[in-house]
């Protein structure tokens, strides 16, 4: 190694470890504060969401209306280097999500602040954030980096390649998943900075998707970029019967990885223009609901269950054998359901002239949803539910799916663990 990568790599250790310990001072006097109960708060900013707990938060938490998903590809080899930066994210997770950011300057003018700084006088904005751990972290290419092999979960499987799938491999996998959600876009660029941070010299970013929900009410389903109400046929995040039975994983999991769950994450882009210039009619065919109240064809309440067996005049059902509601419905299913927590997304325009001829080339919108779901295991949810879709729903005529990963989200740790510290002892 030269003298300059020496300098340069003692530096980026320097700052990873003076990171590392201003968190560590921190995360106690956050624990503290969760000891009694929140004040009432008028501005949403200041409002803060549970970090330390069984459940990681960021999964039953109500969406927040602002979320950057990040994967990252680890660059040491080192089990040790790898734990602490599990351990420094943790107690930086602590941080950020309880207390208002405050400006660190401590140290010498001639080196870099420990923090950023940009969102002081914000507030923690329901900031949480969720980790994840790829099936490439217990093994890659055949080796055994980290000692972790014999510990992958049965149920962290190879996601299959589904019919119509165009995944980017600049989109795909990961050894590790970082997410931060919040109600306010600069709360979470900056938490995601932070992690950045942190992890530089050990992990390095593999790929991120920003995504945004719009304003709508408490309770209220959200509508997506095609206008429909995103999420009614979902996972009751506040029955706890129901996340048991659906999104967390029980007995049948390892130590480290009960009360956690598993979380498929792909970015689906949706050809919007296309869409847009549909007739009403064939939106509605499409997705089997009304457009404006959100309930299934024939019904009138968004939360009538769909009548599958209902005809027109004619014989014909009403909701389409292809449509997204008909193959999605649990009774079509053998009983699978996942909680969906969707995001839109907007990375502004992208050029297709590669897939037209040169008098053809095209640019539009390279914009969509970043679905996100959480089961309690992928093979009898996301799997079983989505093999049927990508063969037959309507739906895929305007939609690519262009990136994906699978993630064994570990329970919640409790103050003084880090994330997914039972993994590794039981390694």
């Amino acid at each position: 190694m030269s003298a300059f990568k020496e300098r340069a790599h003692k530096a980026g250790r320097r700052r990873f470890l003076a990171r590392s310990a201003v968190a560590a001072v921190t995360a106690p006097l956050t624990a503290q504060a969760l000891a009694g109960p929140l004040p009432a708060a008028e501005h949403a900013h200041v409002l803060v969401e549970p970090f330390w707990g069984r459940n990681q938060a960021g999964i039953a938490t109500r969406p927040q209306r602002h979320t950057y998903f990040m994967a990252f590809h680890l660059t040491t080899d080192q089990r040790g280097e790898l734990v602490n930066l599990l351990r420094a994210w943790t107690e930086a997770a602590a941080e950020l999500t309880q207390a208002a950011p405050r400006m660190h300057t401590a140290g010498a003018p001639d080196t870099a602040p420990l923090d950023s700084g940009d969102t002081v006088g914000i507030g923690a904005a329901r900031l949480t954030v969720t980790f994840g751990f790829g099936a490439t972290l217990f093994e890659k290419d055949g080796i055994d980096r980290y000692g972790l092999q014999a510990q992958r979960p049965e149920a962290l499987v190879d996601l299959p390649r589904f019919a119509g799938d165009q995944l980017l491999p600049e989109r795909t996998g990961g050894d590790l998943s970082v997410q931060a959600s919040a109600d306010d876009p600069m709360v979470v660029e900056h938490a995601i900075r932070r992690f950045v941070g942190l992890a530089r010299g050990t992990a390095s970013i593999a790929w991120g998707q920003i995504g945004f929900l719009g304003g709508f009410k408490k309770g209220e389903t959200p509508r997506n970029q095609m206008g429909f109400k995103d999420g009614t046929m979902n996972v009751a995040s506040s029955d706890p019967r129901a996340m048991s039975d659906f999104v967390w994983v029980g007995d049948e999991g390892p130590a480290w990885l009960q009360g956690g769950t598993y979380m498929v994450v792909r970015p689906i882009r949706i050809a919007l223009e296309h869409w847009d210039q549909m007739k009403l009619a064939f939106q509605e065919q499409t997705i089997g609901r009304h457009k404006e109240s959100g309930a299934p064809i024939g019904q009138a309440r968004e939360f009538d269950p769909p009548n599958l067996d209902a005809q027109d005049s004619e014989g014909n059902p009403l909701i389409a054998e292809n449509a997204h509601v008909r193959l999605a419905v649990p009774t079509e299913n053998g009983g699978a359901q996942i909680l969906r927590r969707g995001y839109s997304y907007d990375n502004g325009v992208i050029h297709l002239a590669e897939r037209w001829p040169p008098w053809r080339q095209a640019t539009t919108f390279d914009a969509g949803l970043l679905f996100q779901c959480y089961q309690r295991d992928p093979r009898t949810g996301f799997i079983r539910i989505f093999a049927r879709m990508a063969q037959f729903d309507m739906l895929n005529q305007f939609t690519t799916h262009v990136g994906s990963g699978l993630f064994a989200c570990p329970r919640g740790a409790k103050p003084g663990e880090f994330i997914g510290q039972g993994l590794f002892l039981e390694a």
